[in-house]
């Protein structure tokens, strides 16, 4: 990362490591501290990660980067109207083409393109090989400057064999973590974090090719008729990004996924607002102009359960007469939430660039479901998954050698904390 100059690393502050950790939910590396581990680190936060709650979207806000363009590496290209990237990416060399957004100019580590898609399939022999790599080229790395590196092999130890084989592999890495500390001594500070959390759980595929096209929609690769719709389907994911061939269709389209067992909610831009749909009911997320005030209006029950919040708010004089209540308010009373800083984070995933290509609906499945490519289904068995608004796949975290860390920091925030 920056070079050492008159302020920052080795002058002003001490040099930093910054260890993402793909995938490691909160709630694990807390388990991982209580039975010894990571104990030079200080009390983790909950780094609150952006829905959908995906590695290119959540590292691009937490780095302040260019978006991806878009939720993973298959996606829908608005311009040209059909599907780019997948599967390709992942053969040959790293170029500029396979690099989603510049936060990834500053890694100092990252595994061989080859082992992004590897994990998945031979995550053992992978997460070994790659936390050897990175330990051998930290070793070899000036000291005079911040050093970045990103194991995404994690990442593939929980999807595809759960929460058991990952503590072995941090158990690895307190070992490398705790001689690196000892030979650096507090002249390095370590700063571990994730990019998002992770459902433990088993997951089934909801099938909503078949549904809209029961429904005469036409699900394909191309947006060409009015009843045409894409739906990017390549990680085994618990979201889905939708796009319309024809506006007009948005929330019909919307209205027939919601009755797809396992969706959660679907959310389409209305009218300057989030309108949110789900079997309990729709409600309407706002933002007041010009400000950082929004509101949550339930239109028929109350989809995000979010009543109780609304009247605490209200109680504590927090709402103004209109309903809308601050940002730094809404944050305070919902980061511990089911859907964690539910408003703001889901009306910031249609109305804030995110990705480059934005969905026309984006798709929350319940825990324990998923929705991608078929034949990566057939070769992974899914232990846990990742990309809803839910709380477990939200709360991804962030600890430092040195420093204290929040309880809660959102993502937007972190960059301050991380490279600051």
């Amino acid at each position: 990362m920056q070079a050492n100059g008159s302020s920052g690393p080795g002058r002003t502050r001490p040099r930093r490591l910054l260890l993402c950790l793909d995938g490691v939910p909160h709630k694990l590396i807390e388990l991982a501290k209580s039975r010894g581990l990571f104990d030079s680190f200080g009390t983790p936060g909950h780094l609150l990660s952006p829905f959908p709650t995906m590695t290119n979207v959540a590292l691009s806000a937490m780095f302040r980067a260019t978006p991806p363009a878009g939720y993973e590496s298959l996606y829908f290209d608005r311009d040209a109207r059909e599907l780019r990237g997948g599967i390709r990416k992942y053969i040959g060399r790293r170029t500029p083409d396979k690099i989603p957004s510049s936060y990834m100019d500053s890694l100092d580590y990252q595994e061989p393109l080859a082992f992004e898609f590897l994990i998945y399939v031979a995550p053992e022999r992978v997460w070994r090989a790659d936390m050897r790599r990175f330990h051998e080229r930290f070793l070899t790395a000036p000291p005079t400057r911040d050093y970045f590196a990103f194991l995404k092999a994690t990442d593939g130890l929980l999807h595809a064999q759960g929460p058991a084989r990952l503590n072995v592999a941090l158990e690895s890495l307190d070992k490398i973590l705790t001689e690196i500390h000892k030979s650096c001594g507090n002249e390095t500070e370590i700063v571990l974090f994730s990019d998002h959390g992770m459902n433990l759980e088993e997951n089934r595929r909801v099938d909503l090719r078949t549904h809209l096209s029961r429904n005469s929609f036409t699900v394909t690769g191309e947006l060409k008729g009015s009843r045409s719709v894409s739906i990017p389907a390549f990680g085994l994911c618990s979201y889905a990004a939708a796009y319309c061939g024809d506006e007009d269709l948005i929330p019909e389209a919307a209205s027939v996924m919601v009755e797809v067992p396992g969706v959660d909610f679907v959310v389409y831009r209305d009218s300057n607002a989030v309108l949110l749909k789900s079997a309990n009911g729709t409600a309407r997320i706002e933002k007041k102009r010009d400000t950082d005030f929004y509101r949550y209006l339930e239109e028929k029950g109350d989809p995000l359960e979010l009543r109780s919040i609304v009247d605490s708010l209200k109680q504590h004089g927090k709402l103004d007469h209109e309903g809308f209540g601050a940002d730094i308010d809404w944050l305070a009373y919902t980061n511990a939430h089911r859907y964690p800083d539910a408003v703001r984070n889901i009306f910031n995933s249609l109305y804030t660039a995110r990705v480059k290509h934005a969905a026309d609906v984006l798709i929350s499945l319940h825990d324990g479901y998923y929705y991608g490519w078929s034949p990566f289904g057939r070769m992974v068995t899914l232990a846990a998954t990742h990309g809803n608004a839910l709380a477990a796949s939200s709360n991804a975290f962030l600890m430092s050698t040195h420093r204290h860390i929040p309880e809660y920091v959102r993502a937007d925030d972190a960059k301050e904390l991380l490279i600051g």
